[in-house]
């Protein structure tokens, strides 16, 4: 299959002085609707419309036509601390990898090179090999399960998926994340070869609705798996700790709750949360979170353990005074609906639905932090591949101290909402380089 690659370029706006936290968090939500510049839609209630993405600054270079990448005001000057890399601009190469996905959701890595990647709609799970583009289905027992015992409807179904460390307890092991008849639940199966043996469930009786299913997996650095919970439209939920929607959860690889979470006998990591579709950890240990907001603002959070993050009290910034925590970076719900989230050593990357772009945010400090201040103005990468869902660093490309990394990208334009080009949907190969 031929490859089709492309080239931009984002280049950063310097400025001379240092905001305070709250100075920062204006300035950040200024600079993306400048970049930006679209009106502000209707309320998002879920992943958001098909409407327009971000349209690049006039100061943006483009050395190929298919990248529209936005410029906005950049993180301070890089700190020669080692830890985070601080890099204000970078070049993105971008290569397809594989098409005709069909509503693609959820992406890993396996141990042989491969991707593993979920089908929403179809129910079913397939298997990618970035060498040649070639897209297998995976069969099996468990196959069948997904197949037979999975509810699409809406931004239910067959969501994310994960798969163990090999230095961790279930190496090669599979977890999916899907919508049953009697709720949301996470199970465990074995992958031999192509095919995905009977599944055990380990998570179960968490809520599900048409929509805010949250639905992503990923294991953290401790090698627990975290599972990201949406409010189900069940807005006092998300405040309830004993329910386990509107979480992000942390359990073991057999289900139960992970040993050091705040409460010993419950596997809920952190509440008070809309639709968070996005988790993620740094080189120094931070957690991340994506999350969708409803009328105002998306989030990008900083979670700790036992942390409330306001919903439905508060959306977007000012409910610290309440004891909840906000938000490091925040946009217009038109922006953004950011769903799946990666880490590289100097930025995390965020696909966007409704705001159809791969938002950038860039670190601010070497040695991570919990604060705005720690975060750098945000920045719209892959502007013309319409709706994203997910973004996974290339595990097979190390890290560079300069800051360069390799990501993969789902786009997301047949999962209802988009607008549907020949040969979506896509899996992208997205190699981020500093710019000189």
């Amino acid at each position: 299959m031929p490859t089709r690659r492309s080239t931009v370029r984002t280049t950063t706006v310097h400025r001379s002085t240092t905001p305070s936290s709250s100075a920062r968090r204006s300035s950040v939500r200024r600079a993306v609707l400048a970049v930006a510049v679209v009106a502000l839609l209707a309320a998002c209630s879920g992943d958001g419309g098909g409407g327009p993405g971000p349209t690049p600054s006039a100061t943006t270079t483009t050395d190929a036509p298919s990248g529209s990448p936005g410029t906005t005001t950049p993180p301070p000057e890089p700190s020669p601390e080692p830890g985070l890399v601080v890099v204000p601009e970078v070049r993105v190469d971008v290569a397809e990898v594989a098409t005709g996905l069909a509503a693609p959701w959820g992406l890993a890595a396996l141990a042989d090179g491969t991707l593993l990647v979920s089908l929403r709609d179809e129910r079913a799970l397939v298997v990618v090999d970035p060498a040649t583009g070639a897209v297998e289905p995976v069969t099996g027992p468990g196959a069948d399960d997904l197949r037979d015992g999975t509810v699409a409807r809406g931004e239910s179904g067959l969501l994310g998926v994960a798969v163990g460390p090999e230095d961790g307890a279930a190496p090669g092991e599979v977890f999916v994340h899907r919508t049953a008849p009697g709720g949301n639940e996470v199970l465990r199966g074995t992958l031999t070869g192509r095919e995905l043996s009977a599944l055990t469930p380990l998570v179960q009786g968490i809520p599900a609705a048409s929509t805010h299913d949250g639905g992503r997996l990923a294991f953290g650095p401790d090698g627990f798996l975290y599972v990201t919970t949406g409010d189900a439209q069940q807005r006092g939920a998300a405040q309830d700790p004993g329910a386990l929607a509107g979480k992000v959860l942390r359990v073991t690889v057999d289900g139960a709750p992970a040993p050091g979470n705040p409460d010993p006998a419950s596997p809920v990591w952190s509440l008070g949360h809309r639709n968070v579709q996005g988790v993620a950890w740094d080189v120094t240990g931070r957690m991340l979170a994506s999350e969708f907001g409803q009328d105002t603002f998306d989030e990008l959070n900083v979670v700790v353990p036992g942390g409330n993050y306001g919903w439905p009290e508060v959306e977007g910034t000012g409910g610290a005074g309440a004891g909840f925590v906000d938000p490091v970076t925040t946009w217009a719900t038109s922006d953004a609906s950011p769903s799946g989230l990666a880490v590289t050593r100097e930025a995390a990357y965020l696909a966007g639905l409704r705001g159809q772009a791969l938002w950038r945010v860039p670190f601010a400090s070497a040695d991570g932090g919990a604060s705005a201040d720690a975060f750098g103005a945000p920045q719209a990468l892959l502007t013309d591949r319409g709706r994203l869902r997910a973004v996974l660093v290339d595990p097979a490309t190390p890290l560079g101290d300069d800051g360069s990394a390799a990501l993969y990208v789902l786009t997301n334009n047949t999962d209802g909402r988009g607008e549907p080009r020949d040969g979506d949907d896509r899996l992208l190969r997205v190699t981020v380089t500093p710019a000189g």
